[in-house]
């Protein structure tokens, strides 16, 4: 369904078609957003931050068929790779929007990518951070400052005009 969705996008584009918009989900409530597509939770008294890929980016990626988990126990800075995402047309890699250490990671992705697209802010996380500063949110953006950077990186299909 994805790859229809971005298919039907592209087309709308070139043939200056309006679509409506779909709304920005009401699950993203609490998070921080990368500026490369990735978000943060916080959670355990703001100890620990669920990592994984934002909706934005799975659309775009399409089907999910791989994700490259990071090893647990392993230290990680602010926009360090830590893995990466392949689907069946392209593939990005996965930054960490905190520092610490890594504790925990969905395995549950190894046999079934897929979650990342169907769930990306619940079932689809990717890895589990025990943050080492808790000031590296203030580096991350909030889902309204999220919602309007991604509606600039791929302009809304109803905002082109004929020429």
């Amino acid at each position: 369904m994805a790859l229809t969705r971005v298919w039907s996008t592209s087309a709308a584009l070139s043939l200056r078609v309006s679509v409506p918009c779909r709304g920005f989900s009401s699950a993203v409530e609490g998070l921080k957003f990368t500026k490369s597509h990735e978000w943060a939770k916080v959670e355990d008294e703001g100890k620990l931050a669920s990592v994984g890929i934002t909706e934005h980016a799975q659309e775009h990626l399409g089907d999910v068929i791989y994700v490259e988990l990071p090893d647990v126990g392993v230290a990680v800075a602010q926009g360090t790779i830590v893995g990466s995402v392949e689907s069946v047309k392209a593939s990005s890699d996965i930054n960490s929007p905190v520092s610490g250490n890594i504790v925990e990671v969905n395995k549950e992705l190894l046999s079934s990518p897929g979650l990342v697209n169907g769930s990306p802010y619940e079932k689809g996380w990717i890895m589990k951070v025990e943050m080492s500063s808790r000031d590296e949110l203030n580096n991350l953006m909030d889902p309204d400052e999220y919602s309007e950077y991604a509606k600039k990186k791929i302009p809304n299909i109803t905002e082109h005009k004929d020429t």
